[in-house]
């Protein structure tokens, strides 16, 4: 048995990151890891890897598309799946060693199991028990499921088992048209399956800005997949490795079936709390299943809680923010996230990107605003590449010009809303950005251009 200041429960994003600033603060601390390798969900079968294979296709769609256009003759590159899925397996190899490696170099201990929490101020992994002054739950999520289907991770899979297919399904159906089912239906669409994204909501990827929302379906409809908006989904039978999918428009409670090769069940995620112990310690939870907590505080004196096991967007750097946070509090120093600031991307292409209020939360709360728009048509560097379909749209207060929110669609989108969030943590105005020299050319000129309109108006627009 060995005594620790912090141990934390969860090596994914925000327990990895909260245990080496701890250590970097002078707790002696150790991290609970059931898996073979650290980094959790987002490293293993989550974010990284599902980057690899959007980054392979995307240079596939490339060949395909683009190539000849600049003058790149030859004969279209054939898909290895089998080398795909090895390439995506050596990144996600070379970013759990990496976390391996920054464990040694900052002396964290890796307890290696599962772990619960017999009692307060205690930690069992395997048949140890070992002490800790404070113990932080950043156990994340898992995919949550329907009533109705049942997922095999073969024939009818969660984002997990998206990523290891046997091989590209003629069909896939994807029921959810959020993040995760829009990225996985990106790749699979362009190593030539048919994809139909089939959504209870009326529009896709709930919660962004509706204009934005509107453009990224039409821009991903022109690349080949289908949606079926407004459809709630009865169930999902499958036979001899064939499934389908029935569902029910919410319009009229007509009743249809799809047939795939392949379902996708991308309906979100859930708090991955189970096997901790909580309800014998007398944890408070959520009515949704996240672990209550005030400054990342249970009501239990010494255990903490961060990430996806709390309230708030299932998101890694939120994760990561949230650990840092708290390891500076657990030090005795102030730790803080700003909530109002937290990115949001999707890595498609184009990506989009958004940061702070959308249009419809601030008619909602009735504050008066204007809109800056920019469209990458204006912007060279995009029209180069081909990617000048989307738009950068700022939000400004309309009396104090303050930066409330960004929502941008288009090339490297996902880079780009971080001079936004700068501006905003500064409390910065559009004009204060507007007025910032941008280098020529480059795809960030669309955000100085719709800052610019905001003002007086842009100047390529």
């Amino acid at each position: 048995m060995a005594s620790f200041d912090v141990i934390i429960i969860g090596g994914g994003p925000g327990g990895y990151v909260c245990a080496i600033r701890c250590a970097q603060l002078g707790l002696k601390t150790a991290v609970v890891e059931g898996r073979d390798t650290l980094g959790g969900t987002c490293l293993n079968v989550g974010c990284i890897p599902s980057k690899a294979l959007l980054h392979a296709t995307h240079s596939l769609h490339e060949a395909e598309h683009n190539f000849a256009k600049m003058g790149l003759k030859g004969k279209s590159p054939s898909v290895d799946w089998d080398q795909m899925k090895a390439y995506k397996q050596d990144v996600v190899d070379g970013n759990t060693k990496g976390i391996e490696f920054l464990f040694k170099k900052n002396k964290v201990t890796w307890l290696k199991g599962w772990g619960s929490i017999p009692a307060p101020g205690q930690v069992k992994v395997g048949d140890e028990v070992h002490d800790a002054k404070n113990i932080v739950i950043a156990t994340g999520s898992e995919a949550a499921s329907l009533p109705g289907v049942d997922v095999d991770e073969k024939t009818v899979v969660t984002s997990t088992g998206a990523l290891v297919l046997n091989k590209v399904p003629k069909s896939l159906v994807v029921i959810g048209a959020g993040v995760i089912g829009l990225e996985m239906g990106s790749v699979y669409a362009r190593l030539g399956a048919e994809v139909t994204v089939v959504e209870y909501l009326d529009a896709i990827t709930p919660g962004m800005d509706a204009e934005v929302a509107k453009s990224f379906q039409k821009i991903l409809t022109k690349q080949g997949l289908k949606f079926i908006l407004g459809a709630a989904v009865q169930g999902v039978a499958t036979k001899n490795g064939k499934a389908k999918v029935t569902y029910k428009l919410r319009k009229d409670d007509s009743e249809a079936v799809l047939d795939a090769d392949c379902v996708l069940v991308a309906t979100g995620r859930k708090p991955f709390v189970d096997g901790l112990g909580l309800e014998a310690l007398g944890v408070e939870m959520e009515k949704r299943g996240q672990v209550k907590t005030h400054h990342f505080a249970t009501n239990i004196k010494g255990l903490y809680a961060i990430g996806d096991a709390i309230v708030g967007p299932m998101l890694a750097h939120k994760a990561e923010d949230e650990g840092m946070a708290l390891a500076e509090i657990l030090a005795g120093k102030a730790g803080h996230v700003n909530y109002d600031v937290i990115p949001g991307v999707v890595y498609t292409t184009p990506e989009v990107a958004s940061v702070g209020k959308t249009e419809e939360q601030l008619k909602e709360a009735g504050r008066a605003y204007k809109v800056g728009k920019f469209s990458f048509m204006g912007n060279a560097r995009a029209k180069a590449i081909f990617q000048a379909e989307g738009f950068v749209k700022i939000l400004a207060d309309k009396e104090t010009d303050r930066i409330l929110g960004a929502h941008i669609i288009g090339p490297m989108a996902g880079d780009l809303i971080h001079e936004v969030c700068v501006a905003m943590e500064f409390g910065a105005s559009a004009q204060d950005l507007a007025l910032t020299c941008h280098a020529h050319p480059t795809y960030s000129e669309a955000v100085r251009e719709a800052a610019l309109a905001c003002g007086d108006g842009a100047i390529h627009a």
